[in-house]
Protein backbone atom coordinates (compact mmCIF):
# COMPACT_ATOMS: atom_id res chain seq x y z
CA UNK A 1 0.00 0.00 0.00
CA UNK A 2 1.01 3.60 -0.52
CA UNK A 3 0.49 6.01 2.38
CA UNK A 4 0.91 9.74 2.76
CA UNK A 5 2.59 9.36 6.15
CA UNK A 6 4.31 6.66 8.19
CA UNK A 7 4.50 7.26 11.95
CA UNK A 8 7.42 5.54 13.71
CA UNK A 9 6.94 5.87 17.46
CA UNK A 10 7.11 3.40 20.36
CA UNK A 11 4.45 5.39 22.28
CA UNK A 12 1.68 3.23 20.86
CA UNK A 13 -1.35 5.14 22.14
CA UNK A 14 -0.01 8.47 20.90
CA UNK A 15 1.06 7.03 17.55
CA UNK A 16 -2.27 5.28 17.02
CA UNK A 17 -4.31 8.36 17.93
CA UNK A 18 -2.19 10.54 15.63
CA UNK A 19 -2.70 8.13 12.72
CA UNK A 20 -6.43 7.96 13.43
CA UNK A 21 -6.64 11.76 13.42
CA UNK A 22 -4.67 12.04 10.17
CA UNK A 23 -6.85 9.45 8.43
CA UNK A 24 -9.96 11.27 9.59
CA UNK A 25 -8.78 14.45 7.84
CA UNK A 26 -7.64 12.97 4.55
CA UNK A 27 -3.97 12.11 5.21
CA UNK A 28 -3.54 8.34 4.89
CA UNK A 29 -1.29 7.21 7.72
CA UNK A 30 0.24 3.95 8.90
CA UNK A 31 2.00 3.20 12.20
CA UNK A 32 4.99 1.09 13.23
CA UNK A 33 6.57 1.03 16.68
CA UNK A 34 10.25 0.39 16.01
CA UNK A 35 13.14 0.31 13.53
CA UNK A 36 12.69 -3.32 12.48
CA UNK A 37 8.98 -2.79 11.83
CA UNK A 38 9.91 0.24 9.71
CA UNK A 39 12.25 -1.88 7.58
CA UNK A 40 9.56 -4.51 7.14
CA UNK A 41 7.00 -1.84 6.21
CA UNK A 42 9.05 -0.66 3.25
CA UNK A 43 9.39 -4.17 1.85
CA UNK A 44 5.78 -4.03 0.63
CA UNK A 45 4.59 -0.45 1.26
CA UNK A 46 5.61 3.13 0.61
CA UNK A 47 5.05 6.52 2.22
CA UNK A 48 5.60 10.12 1.14
CA UNK A 49 6.65 11.39 4.58
CA UNK A 50 7.91 10.01 7.89
CA UNK A 51 7.18 11.12 11.44
CA UNK A 52 10.11 9.63 13.33
CA UNK A 53 10.58 9.58 17.11
CA UNK A 54 14.14 9.90 18.39
CA UNK A 55 13.56 7.28 21.10
CA UNK A 56 12.40 3.90 19.81
CA UNK A 57 12.83 1.62 22.79
CA UNK A 58 16.17 -0.10 22.23
CA UNK A 59 16.56 1.59 18.84
CA UNK A 60 17.64 5.09 17.90
CA UNK A 61 15.65 7.31 15.58
CA UNK A 62 18.91 9.03 14.66
CA UNK A 63 20.46 5.75 13.48
CA UNK A 64 17.31 4.79 11.58
CA UNK A 65 17.34 8.19 9.85
CA UNK A 66 20.97 7.69 8.79
CA UNK A 67 20.06 4.26 7.42
CA UNK A 68 17.07 5.58 5.50
CA UNK A 69 19.05 8.47 4.06
CA UNK A 70 21.33 5.96 2.31
CA UNK A 71 18.33 4.81 0.26
CA UNK A 72 15.82 7.65 0.02
CA UNK A 73 15.30 11.39 0.32
CA UNK A 74 11.77 11.04 1.69
CA UNK A 75 10.95 13.97 4.04
CA UNK A 76 11.54 13.07 7.70
CA UNK A 77 10.02 15.06 10.56
CA UNK A 78 11.53 14.19 13.94
CA UNK A 79 9.20 14.09 16.94
CA UNK A 80 10.53 13.97 20.48
CA UNK A 81 9.83 14.80 24.09
CA UNK A 82 13.47 15.83 24.39
CA UNK A 83 14.12 19.57 24.14
CA UNK A 84 17.92 19.62 23.90
CA UNK A 85 19.30 21.97 21.24
CA UNK A 86 21.95 19.33 20.54
CA UNK A 87 19.22 16.84 19.58
CA UNK A 88 17.68 19.36 17.20
CA UNK A 89 21.06 20.08 15.58
CA UNK A 90 21.81 16.36 15.14
CA UNK A 91 18.34 15.69 13.73
CA UNK A 92 18.71 18.38 11.06
CA UNK A 93 22.33 17.54 10.24
CA UNK A 94 21.64 13.86 9.53
CA UNK A 95 18.80 14.57 7.14
CA UNK A 96 15.76 15.51 9.19
CA UNK A 97 13.50 18.18 7.70
CA UNK A 98 12.08 19.49 10.99
CA UNK A 99 12.03 18.83 14.73
CA UNK A 100 8.65 18.75 16.49
CA UNK A 101 8.36 18.89 20.26
CA UNK A 102 6.07 16.57 22.21
CA UNK A 103 3.39 17.01 23.38
CA UNK A 104 2.13 18.40 20.12
CA UNK A 105 -1.24 19.69 18.97
CA UNK A 106 -2.74 17.23 16.49
CA UNK A 107 -4.25 20.09 14.50
CA UNK A 108 -0.95 21.95 14.24
CA UNK A 109 0.92 18.76 13.36
CA UNK A 110 -1.62 17.86 10.68
CA UNK A 111 -1.25 21.30 9.10
CA UNK A 112 2.54 20.95 9.04
CA UNK A 113 2.33 17.45 7.53
CA UNK A 114 -0.06 18.64 4.82
CA UNK A 115 2.24 21.55 4.01
CA UNK A 116 5.26 19.24 3.66
CA UNK A 117 3.30 16.77 1.50
CA UNK A 118 2.18 19.59 -0.77
CA UNK A 119 5.67 21.06 -1.02
CA UNK A 120 7.48 17.81 -1.79
CA UNK A 121 4.69 16.24 -3.79
CA UNK A 122 4.67 19.10 -6.25
CA UNK A 123 8.18 18.14 -7.44
CA UNK A 124 7.13 14.59 -8.34
CA UNK A 125 5.46 15.48 -11.63
CA UNK A 126 6.95 13.07 -14.14
CA UNK A 127 9.00 9.97 -14.90
CA UNK A 128 11.46 9.79 -17.78
CA UNK A 129 14.23 7.40 -18.80
CA UNK A 130 14.96 8.13 -22.46
CA UNK A 131 12.41 5.71 -23.92
CA UNK A 132 9.36 6.28 -21.73
CA UNK A 133 8.15 9.58 -20.28
CA UNK A 134 5.09 9.79 -18.05
CA UNK A 135 3.87 13.31 -17.25
CA UNK A 136 1.51 12.92 -14.28
CA UNK A 137 0.07 16.43 -14.45
CA UNK A 138 -0.49 16.49 -18.21
CA UNK A 139 -1.80 12.91 -18.07
CA UNK A 140 0.43 12.03 -21.01
CA UNK A 141 2.74 9.12 -21.74
CA UNK A 142 5.34 9.47 -24.50
CA UNK A 143 7.15 6.45 -25.92
CA UNK A 144 10.27 6.99 -28.02
CA UNK A 145 9.10 10.53 -28.81
CA UNK A 146 5.50 9.70 -29.71
CA UNK A 147 2.39 9.95 -27.52
CA UNK A 148 1.20 6.56 -26.29
CA UNK A 149 -2.41 5.59 -26.98
CA UNK A 150 -3.83 4.97 -23.51
CA UNK A 151 -7.32 5.38 -22.11
CA UNK A 152 -7.81 7.51 -19.00
CA UNK A 153 -8.06 4.37 -16.86
CA UNK A 154 -4.96 2.83 -18.43
CA UNK A 155 -3.00 6.02 -17.78
CA UNK A 156 -4.20 6.05 -14.17
CA UNK A 157 -3.06 2.45 -13.78
CA UNK A 158 0.32 3.16 -15.37
CA UNK A 159 0.77 6.24 -13.15
CA UNK A 160 0.08 4.24 -10.00
CA UNK A 161 2.62 1.58 -10.97
CA UNK A 162 5.24 4.18 -11.92
CA UNK A 163 4.81 6.10 -8.65
CA UNK A 164 5.37 2.79 -6.83
CA UNK A 165 8.47 2.01 -8.89
CA UNK A 166 10.39 -1.15 -7.95
CA UNK A 167 7.72 -2.25 -5.47
CA UNK A 168 5.37 -5.19 -5.92
CA UNK A 169 1.83 -3.81 -6.09
CA UNK A 170 -0.85 -6.37 -5.33
CA UNK A 171 -3.91 -6.75 -7.53
CA UNK A 172 -6.12 -5.87 -4.59
CA UNK A 173 -4.21 -2.63 -4.06
CA UNK A 174 -4.79 -1.73 -7.71
CA UNK A 175 -8.48 -2.54 -7.41
CA UNK A 176 -8.76 -0.34 -4.31
CA UNK A 177 -6.71 2.62 -5.53
CA UNK A 178 -7.13 2.71 -9.31
CA UNK A 179 -10.62 1.37 -9.87
CA UNK A 180 -11.78 2.19 -6.32
CA UNK A 181 -13.82 -0.98 -6.67
CA UNK A 182 -12.98 -4.07 -4.63
CA UNK A 183 -15.05 -6.27 -6.93
CA UNK A 184 -13.10 -5.67 -10.14
CA UNK A 185 -11.99 -9.02 -11.55
CA UNK A 186 -8.53 -10.30 -12.45
CA UNK A 187 -9.55 -10.61 -16.10
CA UNK A 188 -10.31 -6.90 -16.38
CA UNK A 189 -6.97 -5.97 -14.79
CA UNK A 190 -5.05 -8.38 -17.03
CA UNK A 191 -6.59 -6.86 -20.16
CA UNK A 192 -5.57 -3.33 -19.12
CA UNK A 193 -2.04 -4.44 -18.23
CA UNK A 194 -1.72 -6.08 -21.65
CA UNK A 195 -2.85 -2.90 -23.40
CA UNK A 196 -0.39 -0.78 -21.42
CA UNK A 197 2.43 -3.16 -22.33
CA UNK A 198 1.45 -2.94 -26.00
CA UNK A 199 1.66 0.85 -25.72
CA UNK A 200 4.97 1.27 -23.85
CA UNK A 201 7.11 -1.87 -24.19
CA UNK A 202 9.60 -2.53 -26.99
CA UNK A 203 8.50 -6.17 -26.92
CA UNK A 204 5.09 -6.51 -25.22
CA UNK A 205 5.46 -10.30 -25.12
CA UNK A 206 8.73 -9.88 -23.21
CA UNK A 207 7.97 -6.89 -20.93
CA UNK A 208 10.78 -5.03 -19.20
CA UNK A 209 8.80 -2.25 -17.52
CA UNK A 210 5.72 -3.94 -16.05
CA UNK A 211 6.67 -7.32 -14.63
CA UNK A 212 4.18 -9.90 -13.41
CA UNK A 213 5.02 -11.24 -9.96
CA UNK A 214 3.07 -14.47 -9.94
CA UNK A 215 0.75 -14.85 -6.99
CA UNK A 216 1.38 -11.27 -5.84
CA UNK A 217 0.73 -8.63 -8.50
CA UNK A 218 2.85 -6.36 -10.70
CA UNK A 219 6.05 -4.36 -10.42
CA UNK A 220 7.15 -1.37 -12.51
CA UNK A 221 10.91 -1.49 -13.10
CA UNK A 222 12.26 1.90 -14.11
CA UNK A 223 15.38 2.86 -16.00
CA UNK A 224 14.69 0.79 -19.12
CA UNK A 225 15.80 2.35 -22.39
Amino acid sequence: MKYDCLIIDDEKMLADSTAEYFNLFGVSAAVVYGAEECRSFFESNSADLLLLDINLGNDSGFELCRELREKTQIPILFISARSSDDDKIIALNIGGDDYIQKPYSLGVLLAKVKAVLKRYGSTDTSYSDGWLTVDFNAKLAVVNGSPAKLTALEFKLLTYLVKNENRVVSKQELFDNVWEDKFTGDGTLNVHIRKIREAIEREPSDPKYIITVWGDGYKFIGGRQ
